[in-house]
């Protein structure tokens, strides 16, 4: 019995690499279509719908790391995808203004490449038991790591007068629960904690690259 829930584990994260890596191979082609033929203002509309399947699709890896289905930690898992999240629902798709900024193509093709490497990765990995180890050399999150977070606070920055403004998410007293809550505040805190977030995550992901690697040489 170990043995089938073994397998129907492996072959379900296979899938799932499988089925998101191709959600952000579209994201990247479509951005990369839309800005050869029109220009950077086209991207978002060119990838919103794939960009917000496999975006979304990553709640799951948080499931993953709750159940145990992978060792990754949830407290490592969480906050990125979160974050992500929040540009892609609360960002984004919330404010219409900020999609046809510069950051939205330097964001999506950060994204998009990292993770088409990082899915082919796990989708071989749990497909046929390893990985070519090129896969773990070719990361390319060093470089676009920050230009991914750099645009990810550039957009959060640009949302921001739009969020002001609009008032949207906002609960005003008096009110049935007597409750007050402001978007824009929390959009704030969410930029303020980028500081000491963003070099602690970069750091940990060089630190799980650097055992990864170290594996790959053992092996």
């Amino acid at each position: 019995m170990a043995g089938v829930g073994s397998a129907v584990r492996r072959l379900y994260l296979a899938v799932y690499n499988w089925v998101v890596f191709c959600g952000w191979a579209q994201v990247l082609y479509y951005a990369v279509v839309a800005l050869r033929e029109t220009g950077h203002e086209a991207v978002y509309a060119a990838v919103e719908r794939p960009l917000q399947f496999a975006q979304t699709a990553a709640i799951m890896e948080i499931l993953h790391g709750l159940v145990g289905l992978v060792r990754s930690p949830v407290s490592a898992t969480l906050p990125q995808i979160g974050s992500r999240l929040f540009l892609t629902w609360g960002v984004l798709w919330s404010f219409p203004e900020t999609q046809t900024h510069i950051f939205v193509t330097s964001l999506v093709i950060s994204w998009s490449i990292t993770e088409i490497i990082r899915y082919s990765f796990f989708g071989m990995k749990e497909a046929f038991g390893s990985a070519p180890s090129w896969l773990l050399w070719l990361s390319t999150f060093m470089l676009l790591y920050p230009t991914g977070i750099s645009s990810e606070v550039g957009l959060i920055y640009t949302a921001l007068p739009y969020m002001k403004t609009s008032e949207k998410y906002c609960f005003r007293m008096p009110n049935t629960w007597n409750f007050s809550y402001d978007y824009y505040y929390t959009s704030v805190l969410a930029l303020l904690i980028y500081i000491p977030g963003s070099p602690h995550m970069y750091k940990y992901m060089l630190s799980q690259r650097r055992k990864a690697l170290s594996k790959a040489k053992t092996a």
